[in-house]
């Protein structure tokens, strides 16, 4: 399907496409993908910014967030800030809120620099917002809440999901051993406008699904 066909079709089922994620940068081949079932090419701002970003204003998708970027050296980290900034520029121009989500790796050090600290200060709010994952940064020592303080209103999408304690396995909403009280209660000063339940390989979907929403309403409440 197109962006655009896509998103009519999700409408139908009752449902609002809210963000799209994409790539920093093309990924290299898959080692253990089957020969027979080649995929096609996946799109990366890199190399493709600017046709995302019009197919996304086509189907009218407000946020468009890289899902993930190079930063094992500095240089790549400062690569991806230079790709940012141009997607940044190109989603501003078509009213589209361009974010970067998180893992653990981006508060970790490389080269005696933060990548995520980095990335805040290199570029401008007007230009990149952030889909925090919260879990992950929470597993990388973060205080979300400190991260809402230095950063106010920069947060308008949060990952929420939980992690088994010790194996850091991705859990049900309250199974694990994160708590979001403080997180929701500071909502206001990070400005998020979308939380997103995401449960990494969950066993029973429909199942975990129902179980996720029901923890979910109790932290909200």
């Amino acid at each position: 399907m197109t962006a655009k066909e896509f998103s009519v079709f999700a409408k139908d089922l009752g449902l609002s496409w809210k963000s799209h994620h994409i790539g920093g940068a093309a990924r290299p081949p898959q080692a253990n993908a089957p020969s027979s079932a080649p995929r096609p090419a996946m799109k990366n701002l890199r190399d493709h910014y600017q046709e995302v970003v019009d197919n996304m204003a086509e189907a009218g998708v407000p946020y468009l967030v890289c899902s993930s970027t190079p930063i094992k050296t500095l240089d790549e980290v400062k690569r991806s800030i230079e790709v940012f900034q141009k997607a940044g520029e190109a989603c501003q121009k078509a009213g589209i809120v361009f974010g970067f989500h998180n893992h653990s790796a981006e508060f970790e050090l490389v080269e005696g620099v933060k990548p995520f600290d980095l990335m805040a200060k290199e570029l401008s709010p007007d230009i990149l917002k952030f889909e925090l994952d919260v879990a992950w940064a929470m597993k990388a020592g973060v205080d979300p809440v400190a991260l809402f303080k230095a950063h106010p209103k920069r947060f308008p999408l949060l990952h929420v999901k939980d992690l088994e304690k010790g194996t850091f396995k991705p859990v049900e909403i309250g199974a694990g051993y994160l708590d979001y009280s403080q997180v929701f209660a500071h909502a206001k000063t990070a400005g998020v406008k979308h939380l997103f339940v995401e449960q990494d390989g969950a066993p029973e979907p429909v199942k975990n699904l129902q179980n996720n929403i029901t923890h979910l309403r109790k932290w909200l409440s």
